[in-house]
């Protein structure tokens, strides 16, 4: 039997990411025992996991978590984090380790010089060259969310037209320059006309509010009211996502839901879109192409750095609404 860490510390969408490589082990390597490390705040995301024999959790700082690793004894370390945290992981455990490429400088280069030089290949691709030594391959299930049934959200705490089918808008997103400004939503959900179950953290309740009280016939705001894993079940419930750049949009993508994405400051082009290789034509991206300050940085900002954020102010509210009402007919 051979033991397995892989290490993945954050985030959200960056963890339910890298989900393809831990079953890929589980069930291609005979006899593999697979663990996984991650932060304290995300080990909820994979505590239900059927193809993770442990998940170990650590405040960061390593001190919490070391000699248990140790004692685990690995006989193989497969770093999807490669920073300096994962680097002291894999000297401290001295096993063998093989890391996935972060290709830091060919972003730093389309971010900054507006040159492409980044491969035609999704980061989940790029994940699974990690293992290609051990002789398995893409299984093309995609990506994996589980839940607790405790964590299933009833859809009777709503009203009834929300039983008989809903949008879920996802508003949140960890940068501002991520995410479409809360009068163009609105107006999105006004035209649609149809329930929408609003999602977001504690920090996107104003926004959310917003957003319900100009759509009060039609949309609930639950930003905040909700842990992640129930916001997944309300995703997995849903007709139509709508959402940014975001974690939810990983969670949907993993539910093969019908998903509408909205591009602010990031770009498809980092290999990070929804990867649903069973049902690609339930994915749609809408971005500004050709803005010449965009992707303005790989991750994002409080405010857009050029202040007239045409990255989200210039794209069309028609094309939302239209792309959506698409999916409601299918």
């Amino acid at each position: 039997m051979a033991k397995y860490l892989v290490i993945r510390f954050s985030s959200i969408g960056d963890i339910v990411l890298t989900t393809p490589v831990v079953r890929i082990l589980k069930q291609q390597v005979k006899g593999a025992e697979v663990h996984f490390l991650t932060k304290n705040s995300f080990v909820t995301l994979l505590k239900a996991n059927p193809y993770i024999d442990k998940v170990h959790g650590t405040d960061g700082s390593l001190n919490d978590v070391m000699e248990t690793l140790k004692e685990e004894n690995y006989d193989g370390i497969i770093d999807l984090h490669n920073n300096l945290r994962s680097l002291k992981v894999k000297t401290l455990l001295g096993k063998p380790s093989t890391s996935f490429d972060k290709l830091n400088f060919k972003k730093w280069m389309l971010v900054n010089l507006k040159v492409n030089r980044l491969p035609a290949m999704h980061i989940v691709d790029r994940y699974l060259k990690s293992i290609s030594h051990l002789n398995v391959f893409n299984d093309l299930k995609g990506l994996d969310y589980f839940i607790d049934n405790n964590d299933e959200v009833n859809l009777d705490v709503f009203p009834e037209k929300f039983k008989r089918g809903y949008i879920a808008l996802v508003v949140g997103a960890n940068h501002a320059t991520k995410k479409m400004p809360a009068e163009k939503l609105a107006d999105i959900i006004k035209t649609l006309n149809f329930p929408t179950l609003i999602l977001g953290g504690a920090g996107d309740k104003e926004e959310g509010e917003f957003i319900a009280k100009n759509n009060s016939e039609i949309a609930i705001n639950t930003s905040g009211n909700f842990s992640i894993n129930q916001s997944a079940s309300l995703i997995k419930q849903a007709e139509v996502v709508i959402t940014h750049d975001t974690g939810l949009m990983h969670i949907a993508a993993a539910y093969n839901k019908k998903i509408v994405s909205l591009w602010g400051n990031t770009v498809p082009e980092f290999g990070m879109t929804p990867y649903m290789p069973q049902c690609p034509g339930n994915s749609e991206i809408l971005e500004v192409k050709n803005l010449s300050c965009r992707p303005c940085s790989k991750i994002g900002y409080k405010e857009c750095p050029k202040k007239h954020f045409n990255c989200m102010n210039h794209l069309q509210n028609a094309d939302v609404v239209h792309a959506v009402n698409r999916f409601l007919k299918k």
